[in-house]
């Protein structure tokens, strides 16, 4: 079996989930980790630069995929799709709160995920580009709550600090953070500390209010991630030589939209309420006027370019300098990768500098 065969059949969304999430990509290209990119334009056509973008964004699809299996394992549908855990009622009803759909649109998001990580490495792969492979950093613990497996994590979701400084960003006609401006936190406490978005053992699934308090935390962490890659896609896609990856980018990049539009809207629904286990509190956003408002979910316009123009409706930010960087760092900031090794970290970087250098030409 070559290469591109090999990848093929364990990249298959399906057995890779059944498998525990153990497969994917681990043996692509005789076992390497990541290869160096190379210095001239594969045979192709694929330019460095560009490789190095889709493997940095095919690395965080896959922390992606890794984040929202766990979520989906205890919270949303398990099927052939998207198989893997058994599902946790009492933190499903907690999630239902926030909407009687979030089984579903939870199993959706991990869906779609899968596929993005798997089509970009496809994609490296046939131009003769090794992919990105996480599979040696699945070090970190499973929650223990029922319904989740006991397999080999990327990402942390018992210890989470969540920015939620988003919520204000799209609600501000004034302020955008490409121009350097800081919005405030809807939520201030999930800021600060480390909360868990997950039941980390059964033991979190009383007193009720604790339980809620930790679906919240969800809800505006699901908002959190997929803003992220609202904004990366088209910040890097100003990097980008080939008109196709191009196409790559901004097919994928507006799916991460949908996505965030779905996630702020059911976070507005999220109660208001104080943690009797933590302490942490989730405010009355409608009491504080618009720019917390719950109902305003389309972007407000607000400065773009200059300032001496109107303002305009947009994603933000999406300053190309440093996007990748960027990225790396918020979700570090997230607590996502808490309990991971100085490897994963070098790693990472190495693929969001890559990224980062890359422009026309290369």
């Amino acid at each position: 079996m070559d290469a591109t065969e090999q990848y093929e059949h364990r990249s298959n969304r399906r057995s890779f989930l059944l498998k525990g999430a153990a497969a994917g990509v681990a043996t692509v290209g005789a076992g390497r980790l990541l290869a160096d990119p190379p210095n001239a334009h594969a045979s192709g056509g694929l330019t460095p630069g560009d490789a190095a973008i889709l493997r940095f964004l095919a690395a965080l699809e896959t922390l992606e995929t890794d984040l929202w299996q766990q979520y989906n394992e205890l919270g949303g549908i398990q099927d052939s799709e998207v198989p893997g855990g058994s599902g946790n009622p009492d933190y499903t009803d907690a999630l239902s709160v926030l909407d009687s759909d979030m089984a579903q649109y939870i199993h959706d998001n991990t869906d779609d995920e899968f596929t993005h990580f798997t089509f970009l490495n496809a994609y490296l792969i046939a131009h003769g580009m090794a992919p990105a492979n996480l599979e040696k950093f699945r070090t970190l613990p499973s929650s223990t709550a029922t319904g989740a497996q006991q397999i080999g994590r990327l990402t942390n979701l018992m210890r989470l600090t969540v920015d939620t400084s988003w919520w204000t960003r799209y609600r501000s006609d004034s302020l955008n953070p490409d121009f350097g401006d800081t919005l405030p936190q809807a939520v201030p406490d999930l800021a600060t500390g480390e909360h868990p978005g997950i039941p980390r053992s059964n033991d979190d699934l009383t007193p009720p209010d604790h339980l809620q308090a930790i679906a919240n935390t969800a809800g505006f962490h699901f908002a959190f991630i997929e803003q992220g890659g609202t904004s990366l896609y088209p910040s890097l896609a100003q990097r980008v030589n080939s008109t196709e990856v191009l196409r790559i980018l901004l097919s994928i990049g507006p799916t991460e939209t949908m996505h965030f539009q779905t996630w702020q809207d059911k976070a507005g629904n999220a109660p208001p309420l104080t943690d009797p286990v933590t302490g942490l509190t989730f405010p009355d956003l409608n009491a504080d006027g618009e720019l917390l408002q719950t109902n305003l979910i389309m972007p407000e316009p607000t400065i773009f370019l200059d300032r001496k123009f109107p303002v305009c409706s947009i994603i933000r930010p999406t300053e190309t300098d440093g996007a990748a960087m960027g990225a790396l760092s918020a979700l570090t900031a997230d607590g996502l990768f808490r309990g991971q090794s100085t490897e994963f970290f070098a790693v990472m970087t190495n693929l969001a500098q890559a990224a980062d250098a890359a422009h026309h030409g290369t």
